[in-house]
């Protein structure tokens, strides 16, 4: 209801609705320790779970088994404790690296250009030409192609709050936080999933 903004119960036939994601299960928030089992002969599905005090359905998942049935030799992934428990994080991936989402246009030197002029004339800086472009140093060359910048720091107003993201953040509770949708945030930030990493920065 909150994600839709219902305010009652009721639904039409044909009514488009949005679901939130699943979230991850508290017992899966810990990375589990695993260690080989070999089937034995006489060894059942119920015998082993006992002996290693984890459940049935576990060890099929963790097996992807689709029965009950065992084959001596058969090797089995088994959940163990650990004496230090790995946290997993609610947002995954690496370390975020913003994109570079600086808007360019391009630019062919001619005789007598240099970067000073060519910042000049595009209203942007000696420096984040050299940015943009990979450049050691000043040095230009007739014909040679560069990116230029056209929505510099210099020209354009802030219009967005940020938020970093932290750990246990999902974009629903973003969005829900700010009153917004997982639409727009995506779009404002040229996501292309629903994952995030913490430290990301998000224009909300």
């Amino acid at each position: 209801k909150d994600l839709n903004y219902f305010k009652n119960d009721v639904l039409s036939i044909g009514q488009v609705i949005r679901i939130p994601e699943m979230y991850t299960k508290e017992e899966d928030m810990v990375m589990p320790n695993y260690i080989n089992y070999t089937v034995q002969r006489g060894d059942n599905l119920y015998g082993i779970a006992n002996k290693y005090n984890v459940s049935i359905d576990t060890i099929k998942k963790d097996n992807a088994l689709t029965s009950n049935l065992l084959n001596i030799g058969q090797t089995l992934r088994i959940r163990v404790p650990m004496k230090e428990e790995t946290q997993i994080e609610e947002c995954f991936g690496p370390d975020y690296t913003p994109p570079d989402t600086t808007q360019t246009t391009t630019y062919t030197v001619k005789k007598g250009d240099n970067l000073y002029n060519i910042a000049k004339k595009y209203n942007t800086s000696v420096t984040e030409i050299q940015r943009i472009n990979n450049l050691n140093n000043t040095s230009l060359s007739i014909g040679q192609v560069l990116k230029i910048p056209t929505n510099s720091s210099t020209n354009t107003q802030p219009s967005n709050n940020i938020y970093t993201v932290k750990s246990g953040d999902s974009l629903w509770s973003i969005a829900k936080k700010f009153n917004t949708t997982v639409d727009n945030i995506k779009r404002k930030n040229n996501l292309s999933s629903n994952k995030l990493s913490i430290g990301q920065k998000l224009n909300i």
